[in-house]
């Protein structure tokens, strides 16, 4: 039983180095049994002790274990600590179970894809793979249950498996990932003759070689993922959990924001041993008095109003190269930060890449998102294989793009926080991807007006082109214009707007003219005089009404284009021209 009631003489700071495994992989592919077997210290949530893991026999929830090893040959002229903490991050397989992995995935330094050798990839094993590719760098591939192979032909099998990851994992940045084999539980955990374990050795050893020095960002403020949280009769409540940024120490005052309050920290332990001060990186109990630990089940902590409630939010967005479908604005996606995931109506919208630099795949770099930058309206979120496609296609790739959040209720975000999106609703029994984008969180809003009050500082425009027939000529600087706006328009909107002739000249919208739409165009440099003659001659004929072959060949008309900016949020639905 964990206890939390120690003395100032025996608590100890953690002089082990942190390092985060997350465990991902199919519905049984043997994930909880290679948790297992490679633990040395279990965690208050761990190894399927939820009731309905042990009665489903899967994984329901994460499950949080951890190994003890010497620091690397490689690392210990880095660090002048002698151990590195392995923690396993056991996440569920079932495929209606991803929010759970989404939200453990961003607590993790590498990830261990964990494949069953006898049935390969598989549709949640993919998906696993993509979130490894979003939220880390590193990856080691096991390969579960070589036992089930026969046994003269099970080198020649694992071969063959791993050639077969190895093409699958070549165009992607895990291209140089070590593979194992194992056989963490053979004949099966209810197997009461199964013998031991098989390759956790050669494991260990791959994993310490594949580690490195995580950066902790220690000074930021302080912000823990719960994960577990119980009671403790005479000592307060724990809230376990892995600390995303920042550090704590006893006595410090944190915040619950889902809830509200504020708590003094009691005590704290890691992996049983009491501790005066965690950091970015470790998973620790934090134990504080008169709270009621069944408010709480999943969710965070931080430093006093680091995190609050919003309605809507900018995001950088990327599209997913596995998901085949188009991501549409007014589209709505699952969106996932954190631990939560909640509806929302997505709006695309981007940097546009200038002619000259078209080749040019530099990024805006992530920051504060600027406001007073325009932004050019997108009908759909463009991947990076129809940008690299766009000089033989009609799409317009763009610099950087980004998506307006517009969520279904009010939820909590951190800063600058990993932020995906999905299509869950998807069936899950199909070989598709459901991850559709991934993206930073830029800004959020917590206005309840932000519609009226926010959004109208979000420079986003539609590009418009309108285009009219020059009827006649009222004199060698004026023209009148027909076809380029209905009866009913409000030709005051458009007074003064420029235009251009496919002659050449340049001209600006003067009055309107009549009540049937018609407007007065002024050239201010004058008509040329092949275009005074060129419109002169199209009035004439048109008047004469020649014949039909006659005029379809001979009567060409002088077009009238009109190009501007209207800008999507502005209340007043303001048009500009550059």
């Amino acid at each position: 039983m964990l206890n939390i009631d120690t003395t100032p003489t025996e608590i100890i700071d953690y002089l082990n180095v942190s390092f985060h495994r997350l465990l991902l992989g199919h519905v049984d592919s043997g994930k909880t049994s290679l948790a297992k077997a490679l633990s040395t210290t279990a965690s208050t949530a761990s190894f399927d002790k939820n009731p309905q893991s042990q009665e489903r026999g899967i994984t329901l929830d994460l499950g949080f274990s951890s190994l003890l090893v010497e620091m690397p040959n490689h690392l210990k002229d880095l660090d002048v600590r002698k151990n590195m903490q392995f923690t396993l991050v056991d996440c569920p397989g079932h495929a209606s179970l991803i929010r759970t992995i989404i939200g453990g995935s961003q607590i993790i330094d590498m990830m261990i894809l964990v494949i069953d050798v006898v049935k390969g990839m598989q549709t949640q094993t993919a998906e696993c793979l993509v979130i490894g590719e979003i939220t880390c760098q590193k990856m080691v591939v096991v390969l579960n249950k070589v036992d089930l192979l026969p046994e003269m032909k099970r080198a020649v099998l694992i071969e063959k498996m791993s050639k077969k990851m190895k093409l699958t994992l070549a165009s992607s940045i895990f291209k140089d990932s070590p593979i194992v084999s194992i056989a963490a539980s053979p004949g099966g955990l209810e197997d009461p003759t199964r013998g031991s374990s098989v390759g956790i050795t050669e494991l260990i050893e791959a994993l310490r070689k594949f580690a490195f020095i995580p950066k902790r960002h220690v000074s930021s403020p302080f912000l823990l993922a719960v994960d577990h949280c119980f009671a403790i009769r005479g000592q307060g409540s724990v809230m376990t959990g892995t600390i995303l940024q920042g550090a704590v120490n006893i006595n410090d005052v944190i915040e619950i924001p889902q809830l509200q309050v504020t708590k003094k920290v009691k005590s704290m332990q890691m992996f049983r041993q009491p501790v005066v001060r965690a950091v970015q990186g470790d998973r620790v109990g934090i134990c504080v008095t008169q709270f009621d630990p069944k408010t709480l089940e999943r969710g965070m902590l931080c430093q006093p109003g680091h995190i609050s409630k919003i309605l809507s939010a900018i995001v950088s967005a990327k599209k997913i190269k596995y998901f085949k479908d188009s991501i549409k604005t007014k589209e709505r996606f699952h969106i996932s930060l954190g631990y939560e995931t909640v509806m929302a109506k997505v709006t695309i919208f981007g940097v546009p890449r200038q002619t000259h630099d078209k080749k040019d795949s530099g990024r805006v770099e992530e920051t504060d998102f600027n406001f007073d930058r325009e932004y050019k309206y997108q009908d759909e979120l463009i991947s990076e294989v129809q940008a690299d496609r766009s000089d033989e296609t009609d799409v317009e790739a763009p610099q950087q793009q980004f998506a307006l959040l517009e969520f279904d209720k009010p939820v909590l975000a951190v800063p600058k926080c990993l932020v995906i999106g999905s299509k869950l609703d998807k069936d899950i029994y199909t070989n598709t991807c459901r991850l559709a984008f991934h993206g930073t969180l830029l800004t959020g809003f917590d206005d309840k007006s932000y519609t009226t009050t926010i959004l109208p500082r979000l420079k986003v425009y539609k590009e418009k082109c309108k285009t009219g027939i020059v009827e006649r000529l009222t004199s060698e600087n004026d023209v009148i214009v027909i076809k380029m706006f209905k009866k009913e328009t409000n030709l005051q909107v458009f007074i003064g707007l420029k235009v251009f002739l496919t002659t050449g000249e340049e001209g600006i919208i003067d009055s309107s003219f009549g009540q049937s739409g018609k407007v007065k165009v002024h050239i201010p440099g004058g008509l040329k005089d092949s275009t005074v003659i060129y419109i002169n001659n199209y009035s004439t004929r048109k008047k004469a009404k020649s014949n039909p072959l006659e005029t379809a060949i001979k009567t060409e008309h002088v077009k009238v284009i009109m190009n501007m900016k209207k800008y999507v949020f502005d209340l007043h639905k303001k048009i500009a021209q550059t």
